[in-house]
């Protein structure tokens, strides 16, 4: 029997992982604390579903760093 080789979950991770005080959020990928720390145990459905929103999140949270906002 062959083994299907298994996907990595989908992840949103920049490799800048820094938890901004103020927003709660991580200034690489916009995740919360909770969202990083349940990541493995979500379904890849759920996964997508918060990396869905997450682009929107930053831009809230950062305005500053948003090319049309200059």
């Amino acid at each position: 029997m062959l083994a299907t080789p298994s996907r990595k979950p989908s992840s949103p991770c920049t490799k800048v992982c820094v938890l901004d005080a103020v927003t709660g959020l991580c200034e690489g990928c916009g995740r919360t604390r909770e969202e990083i720390g349940l990541w493995g145990s979500l379904s890849e459905p759920q996964r997508l579903a918060v990396m869905a929103v997450l682009p929107e999140r930053l831009r809230r949270a950062y305005p500053e760093r948003d090319p049309r906002a200059r």
